[in-house]
């Protein structure tokens, strides 16, 4: 692995432990996260590259322990400034969930019903067709609101995002699309309204509540609700979306969002992202009961179009199922930034991917991690059919990151059994093949059905101080990325008689 191509840096943050009791699941996705520790830099380094983002946080806890956590590449490209993992990304409607639990904190307090309607709450409402739906409709995305109002160029960054009155108002003009539980309808408006809501239940402002209740008492110093009153030295920038590939991509403008922060406006570091999260792993009770988390966690809506299911919600957080994964989390799109956190409650793993630009691939490489981290968790017992790595040798020892003219090829330790796979990809695991060890420089690709080289061999080549400096798998040979550079140049490099002008 070529670690001198990365660029992280920063510090841990201290945030409070979750209070869950560790389960054998988390052991084994614990080992798994260290034992990819030392490779997954380098496959999340290439795909930023590879794709063109200007900065990428990512973090990952088990069982509220912080395991990783590294920033790559840069807040402010126009600027040249490294990211770091202090760095604050908004992490738009990662919002929701933040609305979300306050409303089941005040269920479980008595002061608010899930099914009282918004006539109760906001009363200048109750003259529309909003006014009798519900809290769990909004929370569910089933009440029929209208997603972003009449006027949504806040997005854009053309105008300014709605204040109390101004939303109140458009609510009046244009608020209502379908009935209540006719059409699961994803709504800004409608998370704003649960904003309001909870102001008035709550007696202080949504922000306010959220802080004393949620941040203070989780111990989450870079988390809030909006950006109002932080330094913007502490904010990373926001780039915009390529169109194509030759488009240029600019810094943006990072607005308060006024009365829609309850849907979109907080933010954090992945560090106090996942802390956050992981207050929702059952056992924890710190926010909620574990009864909330399940009300919160379960399906509300199942989410078809033209009859094939695309995603389900719950109250507040979006449900995926990953492989066998069942997850709940939450993504966030926000002009000039893309998030994504899953939270696996079983294994008692939460990943949070920030990136700082309009479609960048928080959730490719959120997916791609788990999917490295099931590689790890799954890899077979050594046994009869998989014999140990002999004990003169050490498996770091054929770690490596080779390339040829098909793309990347690494040799990764996971779990303790070799692998060889492809980092080029946004899936590196789902060609991986397992590795068995013959002599320090030859391997065999264990059988297995696939298009790959099952039961073939792996041939490395080394220098003096056993560095390896080229590799043959199935016949082709791969060499570290300089060399391998180096040599299709020269081997590229045209005769004159090749060049038009003779020269």
């Amino acid at each position: 692995m070529q670690r001198e191509q990365l660029a992280p840096t920063g510090t841990t943050s201290t945030t409070s432990s979750s209070a869950t009791e560790e389960t054998p699941a988390a052991r084994a996705t614990k080992a798994a996260v260290t034992t990819l520790a030392d490779w997954l830099p380098g496959w999340i380094e290439l795909r930023r590259r590879m794709l063109r983002v200007p900065g990428v946080q990512v973090s990952i806890r088990v069982a509220g322990e912080l395991l990783y956590s590294e920033a790559f590449g840069t807040a402010d490209e126009e600027r040249d400034v490294p990211l770091t993992t202090e760095h604050l990304f908004r992490i738009a409607s990662h919002s929701k969930t933040f609305a979300a639990t306050a409303c089941l904190i005040l269920t479980e307090r008595g002061e608010l019903r899930l099914d009282d309607t918004v006539a109760t709450w906001v009363p200048e409402l109750a003259d529309t067709d909003l006014a009798g739906v519900t809290v769990r409709a909004l929370l569910g995305h089933q009440a029929g609101v209208i997603r972003d109002g009449a006027d949504s160029n806040y997005w854009q960054l053309i105008r300014d995002f709605p204040d109390s009155a101004g939303l109140l108002e458009a609510l009046h003009t244009n608020g209502s699309t379908f009935a209540t539980d006719q059409h699961f309808k994803y709504s800004n408006y409608g998370y704003s309204i649960v904003g309001l809501i909870v102001e008035r239940v709550s007696g202080s402002t949504f922000n306010d509540f959220v802080r004393t209740e949620i941040l203070d008492r989780l111990n989450l110093p870079r988390l809030y609700p909006d950006v109002d009153g932080i330094d913007p030295a502490e904010l990373s920038a926001g780039h915009s979306l390529r169109l194509d590939g030759d488009d240029e991509q600019f810094v943006m403008r990072n607005p308060s969002t006024g009365a829609m922060s309850a849907a979109t406006g907080f933010v954090a570091c992945a560090d106090d992202l996942t802390a956050y999260a992981s207050a929702h792993l059952p056992g924890d009770e710190r926010l909620v009961s574990d009864a909330g988390k399940r009300l919160m966690q379960r399906t509300e809506s199942i989410v078809e179009v033209r009859g094939v299911e695309k995603g389900r919600y719950g109250l507040g957080l979006e449900l995926h199922t990953l492989g066998k994964r069942k997850t709940f989390g939450h993504s966030g799109g926000f002009p000039g930034f893309i998030t994504r956190t899953f939270v696996d409650p079983q294994d008692q793993l939460v990943i949070s991917v920030l990136t700082n630009q309009s479609g960048g691939p928080a959730h490719e490489i959120a997916v791609g991690v788990l999917a490295m981290i099931d590689l790890a968790v799954t890899a077979p017992a050594v046994g009869a059919e998989w014999p140990a790595v002999p004990d003169a040798l050490e498996a770091s020892s054929f770690t490596t990151r080779l390339a040829a003219g098909f793309g990347y090829l690494d040799i990764v330790d996971v779990g303790g059994r070799l692998a060889l796979l492809h980092p080029g990809m946004a899936d590196p695991a789902s060609e991986a093949a397992y590795l068995e060890v013959v002599d320090a420089d030859t391997l065999t690709v264990l059988a297995s059905a696939g298009y790959a080289v099952a039961g073939e061999t792996v041939q490395l080549e080394r220098d003096g101080d056993g560095s390896i400096v080229a590799g043959t798998v199935a016949g082709m040979q791969a060499w570290p990325i300089e060399t391998f550079l180096a040599r299709r140049r020269t081997q590229m490099a045209r005769s004159p008689e090749e060049t038009p002008d003779g020269s």
